[in-house]
């Protein structure tokens, strides 16, 4: 859902391992594959420790003196969710991977290769009809949910698939993700853009501007161990959730040609603007593929930390387009904090070495996220307070938790796990661990211009992934239609009327395949906050208007 700062400053620091004195113990029903893999972790940790720079060490010797809260909070590893495997007669469909991998075609010169790339012969896609009116989600729609297995992993995501309310058989094909990293995209299905919402009384409100009125919707828990997803092993980086993702989407089509023909997208909000890239590169990297890929589009993304970071100061300060949330003397330490965390963002860059994008992480967001979140102010919305803690400040993520761990929901649904939670705090650690917080996926975007538009969508009253950041690190691109696009002028975003000029609902620009909107008086999510906005961009969006 959201790039979480409570997270930044409550838990998100490097995982330490325990004094000697203090025996490590494993939880229990640990799986042995997972002690393996912890084992191994501590094997190449001792490993890489022991070939610091002193430059290195003095970094991590300064950021451990300078939080060492966060560094006691750490961990190196998360529990698996506790699941029962349903079995293979309780689906619909199975597709297996081997078999899909199996299939060899001429090609024009005649030679023998595989129908698709990649490879998929330890996954399996397993699928069940949602009978619509079982959970009355979207009646009448047809739904599907399932996993997708990594058996030799032990990986098993969670997608629940929604079809177009209007022309299945021609609209695209949507996949949205929602970020954290760790958090459910669930909470994208039923808090913002999905056919529903819960509300306070466990029932569900239809959304009449939910983004499968002209679209299929695809909703990934990614990745393993988030949501409704589980696994005996873990993902920490963006680049191998992308090896998943891929596979995920490979079957699918497989199982629904019928759905391969139309062009697809992939959407997302805050750290989505990490998965994203990764997960467009992996797909456009095969060769022969039945993804029709034909754009992506980033919320209020985490993208370019080294462009972006500069931007959080200006915004909690008053010149974002709100009024001011942190005070002077909070004002002056961010700007004083900037140089330094622009250095340690750059020595990442420049490495991309686990070693200096932890401290990277840690510094910056102490130093220029932790005085916006003192205040007590909503880190997604600079317009009000943060009203509910324990839910990430929004009640409505508690209504939602309560009604997907309904064991009716779980069982309509096929969820395989005991419970649900909307985001794992663990993933969130582990990401940051394995330095993928400030890694530069930013420059995977040029490569994707070249084959497709690309859109930057920015909710103007956020924070944590503000419309200043958005707008600067897009406008500072390399790519080779950056000068036009940095040059271009804002214009006015409105509800699109027949013979009238329609309400404003924001400011867009756009040059070639790439294009930035700065949506007016949303928060961290646009959805959420102007629904009738969000999906009148997003229509438009799909129907080519600014390819």
């Amino acid at each position: 859902m959201k790039v979480i700062a409570s997270l930044f400053l409550a838990g998100t620091a490097l995982a330490v391992v325990p004094p000697p004195q203090q025996a490590f113990q494993f939880p229990k029903q640990f799986p042995e594959a997972a002690k393996h893999a912890w084992s191994k972790q501590l094997h190449n940790l001792n490993n890489v420790l022991g070939s610091l720079t002193d430059e290195a060490r003095a970094i991590w010797d300064d950021v451990t003196a300078l939080y060492p809260e966060d560094m006691a909070k750490a961990s190196f590893f998360s529990s698996p969710k506790k699941h029962t495997r349903r079995p293979d007669h309780e689906w619909d469909h199975i597709v297996r991977g081997s078999d899909v991998q199996s299939v060899w075609v001429d090609n024009e010169q005649g030679e023998k290769e595989r129908e698709l790339s990649g490879k998929l012969d330890t996954y399996d896609l397993r699928v069940k009809k949602v009978d619509p009116s079982s959970l009355q989600v979207d009646p009448g729609v047809k739904q599907y949910s399932g996993y997708l297995d990594d058996n030799e992993n032990d990986k098993h995501l969670f997608y629940w698939f929604f079809e177009s309310r209007n022309d299945p058989e021609n609209d695209p094909v949507v996949l949205w993700l929602n970020g954290g990293p760790g958090c459910s995209s669930l909470t994208g299905l039923f808090l913002e853009l999905g056919p529903a919402r819960v509300n306070q009384h466990q029932k569900l409100d239809p959304n009449p501007y939910s983004w499968n009125s002209n679209a299929s919707v695809i909703f990934l828990d990614q990745p393993v161990n988030v949501g409704f997803s589980y696994s005996g092993s873990s993902v920490s980086t963006t680049t191998a959730a992308g090896k998943d993702v891929y596979a995920l989407l490979t079957l699918f089509f497989k199982q629904f040609p019928e759905y391969a023909k139309q062009d697809f997208h992939i959407a997302g909000e805050s750290y989505a603007g990490h998965y994203i890239p990764v997960f467009a590169h992996e797909i456009v990297s095969h060769k022969k593929t039945n993804i029709n890929l034909k754009s992506v589009l980033i919320g209020n993304g985490l993208t370019d930390g080294l462009t972006q970071y500069a931007y959080y100061k200006p915004m909690a300060c008053g010149e974002g387009g709100w009024p001011a949330v942190v005070g002077r003397s909070g004002c002056q330490s961010m700007e004083n904090s900037l140089p330094r965390c622009q250095s340690l963002i750059s020595a990442c860059y420049d490495s991309q070495s686990v070693w200096t994008c932890v401290p990277a992480a840690i510094y910056c967001n102490n130093a220029l996220i932790g005085p916006y979140q003192r205040t007590g102010q909503n880190v997604y919305d600079v317009r009000g307070q943060c009203e509910d803690t324990s839910n990430l400040c929004y009640k409505e993520l508690g209504w939602i938790t309560k009604w997907l761990n309904q064991r009716s929901v779980m069982e309509a649904i096929g969820a395989e796990v005991d419970s649900y939670d909307s985001c794992n705090f663990d993933i969130n650690r582990n990401f940051l661990f394995q330095g993928d917080w400030m890694q530069p996926f930013h420059r995977l975007v040029p490569s994707l211009l070249e084959k497709m538009p690309v859109l930057i969508y920015a909710g103007d009253a956020d924070f944590i992934c503000n419309w200043l950041g958005n707008q600067a690190w897009a406008e500072a691109l390399e790519w080779s239609g950056h000068k036009d696009f940095a040059a271009a002028e804002m214009k006015d975003l409105r509800i699109d009327q027949v013979g009238g000029q329609g309400r404003k609902i924001g400011e867009v620009k756009s040059h070639g395949n790439f294009t930035f909107m700065r949506i007016h008086a949303a928060g961290h999510m646009v959805p959420l906050d102007q629904p009738e906005a969000g999906l009148e961009f997003f229509n438009r969006w799909l129907a080519k208007e600014w390819a």
